[in-house]
């Protein structure tokens, strides 16, 4: 089965409906796959429920679903750089459930190991645990929480062959590895495409079974930052004194 497709939107065909539940991969808006999620927005599919570590920001990343009120609702640990969520959420408009990071990262985890329920002491006595099911195991109290598993999961890698082997690269080998394995169809988004073989097998983060369709990042592809934060020089040029003395 040919896994290549021209653009984005070639690579979605057929594969979006309203009220469905979709991974996004990413945080903040490193390794987002952009392209496939604007392929999201020119679709005009709504009334879905995104799973991701964030919301993106107002002018990227899954702020522009929000910005189109496609999505209804968000399972998520972190919308802190999203006015539009935040107003959104705040007029009743959506819908959030929010999650402890580990605990997202770990519901997906299951979600694609095909594991329905863990347990976990993270919540537990807090209104992260309200309406779920708690239990002790060795004097020890734990609440339960469910895997996660989606229609469709969009992830972005540093790299993919042909066959869908995919490596991630840095802050972007985040929530991508694991939400391509919570899927019915994973979609991949890549920087660089190789011929098979030409990637170390001990080097592939997500192998190509769980890899249904690619696309290759256009030439003048874009990777966005939300803040750049350094140093001032005279600072650090103090601080390198006192480490001397």
């Amino acid at each position: 089965m040919r896994k290549i497709h021209p653009d984005a939107k070639a690579a979605l065909a057929g594969l979006l409906r309203d009220d469905m539940t979709i991974m996004s991969g990413g945080f903040g808006i490193s390794g987002i796959p952009s392209l496939l999620i604007e392929a999201i927005r020119e679709s005009g599919v709504k009334g879905l429920t995104v799973v991701s570590n964030n919301a993106g920001i107002d002018d990227a990343g899954l702020g522009l679903l929000l910005h189109t009120r496609q999505i209804r609702k968000m399972i998520s640990s972190y919308v802190g750089e999203n006015a539009t969520f935040a107003k959104q959420y705040l007029a009743g408009e959506l819908e959030i459930e929010f999650n402890p990071q580990g605990t997202l990262a770990e519901r997906i985890r299951a979600g694609g190991a095909g594991i329905p329920a863990f347990f976990t002491k993270t919540g537990y006595g807090t209104a992260v645990a309200e309406g779920k099911e708690t239990r002790e195991f060795d004097g020890e109290h734990y609440v339960m929480e469910r895997g996660l598993f989606a229609d469709l999961a969009i992830v972005h890698a540093y790299k993919g062959d042909h066959e869908g082997n995919l490596v991630y690269r840095k802050t972007a080998r985040n929530f991508n590895p694991i939400m391509a394995t919570a899927a019915r169809v994973t979609v991949a988004q890549v920087e660089h495409l190789v011929k098979p073989g030409e990637i170390d097998p001990d080097h592939i983060h997500t192998p190509g079974i769980f890899v249904k369709r690619l696309v290759l990042c256009p030439p003048d592809f874009q990777k966005r930052i939300e803040q750049r934060t350094v140093r001032k020089r005279e600072a650090a040029a103090a601080a390198g004194v006192e480490s001397q003395a």
